[in-house]
């Protein structure tokens, strides 16, 4: 571990810095100026941070054949939890995939209150189906069965499947798939 001038490691510097900026939500959300602001951090290392915050948000632009595959719950749930985890209120995000199950978009469709996201289907697959996109996986931080059983029955009859409803929160994720909740067996 390496450490800094003053006998403190690198990993007490960045606990510091979240701190003082608010957390990683905070971190996502800062502008170079509020950044070099804090103890330490100048014009360099403020880009530093912030890029390496934007590159997962850039890999929707990579072609087809560089994409993420998404084969598990888990390797959809890794492509947003980072961003979903600092969030202080329900959204939902969708993720859409082509026919192989490559990332063509993560698409955040909506931003609910502290508890509470209402949702309308159609909104949903609007953009899949512009997009021609093959399948959704949805990311939320509540479960909601209802939910997941009009999605998977207007998926059915839009021809766009619905491979599953995952929730995140607190550093882990459930699938409702797997939990067998709102698909037919």
């Amino acid at each position: 571990m390496r450490v800094g001038a003053r006998g403190r490691s690198a990993v007490q510097v960045g606990q510091d810095l979240l701190n003082c900026i608010g957390g990683r939500a905070g971190l996502q959300r800062a502008v170079p100026a509020e950044l070099c602001r804090l103890p330490g951090v100048g014009p360099s290392k403020a880009c530093t941070l912030l890029a390496a915050i934007e590159l997962p948000r850039r890999f929707a632009s990579l072609p087809p054949e560089d994409r993420p595959s998404v084969a598990s719950p888990a390797q959809a749930a890794a492509l947003v939890h980072y961003e979903i985890s600092a969030l202080d209120q329900e959204h939902l995000r969708v993720l859409r995939l082509d026919r192989r199950n490559r990332l063509v978009r993560i698409a955040e469709v909506y931003r609910g209150s502290l508890n509470t996201s209402r949702v309308r289907i159609g909104e949903i697959f609007r953009e899949a189906l512009r997009t021609n996109a093959a399948g959704l996986i949805v990311h939320i931080n509540i479960e909601d069965v209802a939910l997941t059983r009009s999605l998977v029955e207007a998926g059915t009859l839009l021809d766009l499947q619905v491979l599953d409803h995952l929730m995140l929160g607190l550093g882990r994720f459930v699938s409702l798939r797997e939990r067998g909740l709102g698909f037919a067996t």
